[in-house]
């Protein structure tokens, strides 16, 4: 009877989900609006213009700085605060201007625009059996656009993404094309990068790349406490351990209380034409239901959690490439609904801080009811000195954190609330959160996570002090 009742409940889960998913298709946006992936902010514009060429590029900055316009820089526009648009403004559109202009296998660097996303330069890089040293889990986000964040991955060995850049062109507020590396120009260099735009158009970048390698994946699941000795001596350790990523419990039934843990070692088995094909992401239904399912209701939340630990396990042993563990499946996690928005938010935290901060925060949300957390992933970030507004201030664990709340106002205020006292929980533990999401904390979070918020605030006003580049971030926290 309790089998029968136990499949009744979750058949009857999966035919709400699809029921919803069905029901709450989004309203397309109005002639002239624009918003972002997380579809909080949208606005009104004046035009968008696709970028193709440097000359080009030049005259569209030049002739709005003359019409009075600012103008904003978009690639794939995965940020959700605002970071590519401002109210009637110009939009440039780089996603067309994304040439992978030459590949030094002997050097092992790339030279791209920037509007090509990690998928194309892996795509280029992939038959001289290079690899890119640092990125994102997914190849899908654009190369300026992860540039301006400053954007982590699985790696452990490399910093973040500003340590892999040799240098960048840069054309500026007055329509000049600069290159900007350590030597050259090098005052700019800290604040370009995680600079979110504000600074000018990265052009072009050079990279460093690294031997794309094959790796054996190593699972364990363990009790929250023991993942900070556990990450220490099996992973970061190890010299053999390459990339790792961590996920943390979020199912009622094992609320902040597992981490299982996925490590990508270095073996010495070498890589064959056969494993060194890119793989592809496939839509794949059962992820996709899974997730869904997790969105409403405790029940999935933790039928998701039994879905995630098999599939993981299922991986020890397997090989996989440096390219493709950077190239990690997305479409599964795509989400569009006309009621509710799936947003992320990042905390950082120093790796000791680690096991009274999960309490911490388990004590907080525990009573938040109401607070629709989908799933939490861990990465490790080494401490990194290169940006101004540098999140990793010591060796951190990050927690990348998805949510879904309504787009109705109550929803966002509430969400607001919870995500500022988690904020505030971050802080206390000497942590950090990131920049490239919807604005939910205060300006005075921002300048405590980030203290050379004034300084980063003031070169743009020095640098841009007729503000050509602009979008609502900077309306939210710089002026």
């Amino acid at each position: 009877m309790g089998k029968r009742i136990f499949v009744g409940i979750v058949l009857l889960t999966v035919f709400m989900t699809v029921l919803h998913t069905l029901w709450n298709k989004p309203v397309l946006l109005k002639h002239g609006m624009i918003d972002d992936i997380g579809h909080l902010l949208p606005t009104k514009i004046d035009r968008v213009v696709n970028g193709q060429e440097e000359e080009q590029l030049k005259k569209i900055v030049m002739d709005a700085k003359k019409q009075g316009k600012t103008v904003s820089i978009a690639g794939e526009r995965h940020s959700q605060g605002g970071h590519t648009y401002y109210k009637d403004g110009v939009v440039i559109d780089l996603k067309t201007f994304n040439k992978v202009e030459k590949v030094d296998p002997l050097h092992k660097t790339v030279i791209v625009q920037s509007g090509a996303t990690w998928g194309d330069i892996q795509k280029a890089i992939n038959p001289y059996k290079l690899a890119l040293k640092v990125t994102q889990s997914q190849e899908i986000f654009s190369v300026g656009g992860s540039l301006s964040v400053n954007a982590h991955g699985r790696d452990i060995r490399n910093h973040s993404l500003a340590s892999t850049v040799n240098w960048f062109t840069l054309l500026t507020p007055e329509g000049k094309v600069i290159k900007v590396s350590r030597t050259e120009n090098k005052e700019l260099f800290p604040y370009v990068l995680g600079g979110y735009g504000l600074f000018g158009i990265i052009l072009e970048v050079e990279l460093q790349l690294t031997d794309n390698e094959l790796y054996q994946i190593k699972t364990k699941t363990m009790d929250y406490e023991k993942y900070p000795d556990y990450f220490k001596k099996n992973v970061l350790g190890n010299k053999d351990a390459r990339m790792h990523i961590a996920r943390i419990s979020v199912a009622p039934d094992r609320f902040f209380d597992k981490v299982y843990a996925i490590n990508y070692m270095e073996t010495n088995r070498k890589l064959s034409d056969s494993n060194n094909e890119l793989k592809e992401d496939h839509s794949a239904f059962l992820p996709k239901l899974a997730l869904g399912m997790s969105r409403t209701s405790d029940v999935g939340k933790n039928i998701f959690w039994d879905f995630q630990y098999r599939f993981i396990h299922s991986l020890n042993g397997n090989y996989e490439t440096r390219n493709n563990v950077m190239r990690s499946e997305s479409k599964f996690m795509e989400f569009d609904d006309r009621q509710d928005t799936q947003v992320l938010q990042e905390f950082f935290v120093p790796v000791n801080e680690f096991t009274s901060y999960i309490d911490d925060v388990r004590d907080y949300l525990e009573y938040e009811n109401g607070f629709n957390l989908i799933n939490i992933t861990i990465r490790y970030v080494e401490k990194d000195n290169e940006t101004i507004m540098n999140y990793a201030k010591d060796d951190m664990f990050a927690f990348v954190v998805l949510i879904q709340h309504g787009k109705d106002q109550d929803s966002i205020q509430y969400a607001k609330e919870v995500i500022q006292k988690w904020t505030d929980i971050t802080l206390k533990h000497q942590g950090t959160y990131y920049l490239p999401y919807y604005p939910y904390q205060t300006k005075q979070q921002m300048v405590t996570a980030y203290p050379r918020t004034q300084d980063f605030f003031n070169k743009k006003k020095a640098f841009d002090p007729n503000n050509v580049f602009m979008n609502t971030f900077y309306e939210n926290y710089g002026e």
